[in-house]
């Protein structure tokens, strides 16, 4: 059905968005989602397929807390219609307790340096480098904590899924942006819809 909407949307081709006249059903997105998932699946492990699709899945959570948080930037307005109320705890409060717990963890259980970095992968070295660049982002924009907690959370778990897991889903994540730059940018209705106002 996600396939269906973005074919309605214009990212996919329309022959997505085809349902079946007896049975109501996205059927051709069913047939060719269901090719793509199960020949890969026949020739990888458990363990590979699993962990492919927790990355995929992380990565969605991280891109809609970090959405959270560049779409949420008027700090002053926390109401919406005067019904709903917009969870804020302010980043610049937490932030630099998070880091500060950070250490006194590592000062507890006497981990040295150098057992930090043997342990460290090239994941790890890039979840460390965005928390920090976030870290600050979030202390000087006056970040909502809560999303960025579910940002950083799911950046750690993507880390710890290994080197080859990302390499993995680098390709795949490759594979969508051709798709999305060949054919879904100019095909979009966002697309139209901006140049039809302009």
């Amino acid at each position: 059905r996600i396939w269906m909407v973005m074919s309605r949307d214009g990212l996919l081709p329309k022959r997505f968005s085809y349902i079946h006249p007896r049975f109501r059903t996205p059927s051709f997105a069913t047939v060719v989602n269901g090719f793509f998932v199960a020949i890969p699946a026949l020739f990888l492990n458990l363990t590979e397929v699993t962990d492919l699709t927790s990355i995929g899945t992380l990565f969605a959570f991280v891109l809609v807390s970090g959405g959270v948080l560049l779409l949420d930037d008027k700090r002053s307005k926390r109401k919406l219609d005067g019904k709903f109320k917009i969870w804020y705890i302010n980043a610049r409060y937490t932030v630099p307790f998070l880091w500060l717990a950070f250490f006194v963890f590592l000062f507890i259980y006497k981990i040295s340096w150098a057992t930090l970095l043997n342990y460290l992968t090239i994941p790890h070295v890039i979840f460390i480098i965005v928390a920090i660049i976030v870290s600050v982002f979030a202390f000087i924009r006056e970040w909502s904590s809560i999303p960025l907690m579910g940002l950083l959370t799911n950046l750690y778990l993507m880390a710890e899924l290994g080197v080859t897991n990302w390499l993995r889903f680098l390709v795949w994540l490759l594979i969508g942006l051709v798709i999305y730059f060949s054919y879904s940018i100019k095909k979009s209705k966002l697309n139209k819809t901006d140049t039809t106002i302009q």
